[in-house]
């Protein structure tokens, strides 16, 4: 696959009613060296929903940083390490920015609380 750590994409999720959903940005999270050789990618799901902005396995971007606008985000949000996702590379089309490595390392630290890693 051409996609790397900390790209964040458009995914497709399925409603849970069974219809086709609608598309939300995931950040990828899993080491560059699978997303060349596999055909799928561990991602992190961006939510809106502000409700968790305290908790240690999320990382919060503002819309009006720097950071966001690098990321393609537009709103307020949340990278959710508590909600990862293994998704196919067809599922994966649409890159919308990247993170920073800055702002990777304090996602790696979000995922070490999330996975219960120390």
């Amino acid at each position: 696959m051409n996609i790397r750590r900390g790209d964040v994409l458009k995914a497709r999720f399925p409603h849970a009613s069974g219809g086709r959903g609608k598309k939300r940005p995931v950040v990828v999270v899993q080491a560059d060296v699978y997303n060349q050789r596999l055909r799928h990618a561990v991602v992190a799901q961006v939510s809106t929903n502000l409700n968790e902005k305290n908790d240690p396995s999320t990382l919060f971007i503002g819309a009006t940083t720097a950071e966001a606008k690098t990321a393609g985000l537009d709103r307020d949000c949340l990278v959710c390490c508590t909600l990862l996702s293994l998704m196919t590379e067809d599922r994966l089309k649409e890159k919308i920015g990247t993170l920073s490595p800055a702002i990777l390392s304090q996602l790696d630290n979000c995922l070490r609380v999330a996975l219960g890693i120390a």
